[in-house]
């Protein structure tokens, strides 16, 4: 379809790539808890322009030079590994009281989260090396194909996180009336986040 190789597969792997535990995620979460639907919608918009701006490179021919150089590739995985163990391991050791590990402020959601997904090693992994695999060199159809795919990936991504908000939404007054869920809800995600540090420095 319009170029990709099995669109529908695509389709599926985007999804689990939303549904990865990662900052983008905690980005979102954290913004609707501060900001409420509107401070989770700006953030996702930057979630979205950002995903953007990765893949864009990745048709440029970013990924073409990370694939060209296994040692450069080898570093970005590394690097995103170290940094999500990092940030992981401050989660699982937060305290009541203490300042959250993702410091989202208010009027500023949109650029936090934006800035966030640029630098997000899943991400960067995911549009430089996973991406390209969906591309049918045989059917391809230049910048429709391409089109096609960061309409999809953006539709995709603004339906996960408008779920993702409207759960933090309704659960957010329970979380503040109870510090300890809030606290072993930070443990759980910084787990998962070590755990897939751990599984990207590995593959």
């Amino acid at each position: 379809m319009f170029g990709v190789a099995d669109y529908w597969a695509f389709v599926v792997a985007v999804i689990v790539f939303l549904a990865i535990p990662g900052v983008g995620n905690l980005a979102i979460i954290t913004s609707t808890g501060k900001g409420g639907i509107a401070g989770g919608l700006a953030a996702t918009m930057g979630v979205i322009v950002g995903d953007q701006v990765l893949m864009w490179l990745a048709v440029a021919g970013v990924a073409a030079l990370l694939t060209a150089n296994p040692a450069l590739f080898g570093l970005v995985q590394y690097a995103g590994a170290l940094y999500l163990a990092w940030l992981g391991l401050r989660m699982i050791l937060a305290k009541p009281g203490d300042a959250p590990v993702l410091n989202m402020q208010p009027r500023h959601f949109f650029r936090q989260a934006m800035l966030i997904t640029l630098l997000n090693p899943k991400a960067i992994v995911f549009y430089m090396a996973f991406f390209p695999l969906f591309v049918d060199p045989a059917r391809h159809q230049g910048l429709l194909t391409f089109g096609v795919m960061a309409a999809t990936i953006a539709t995709l991504t603004f339906l996960y996180c408008l779920t993702v908000i409207l759960i933090t939404h309704f659960a957010a007054d329970r979380m503040r009336a109870s510090p300890r869920v809030s606290v072993w809800l930070n443990r759980i995600a910084g787990t998962m986040l070590v755990g897939f540090g751990v599984k990207l420095s590995v593959s």
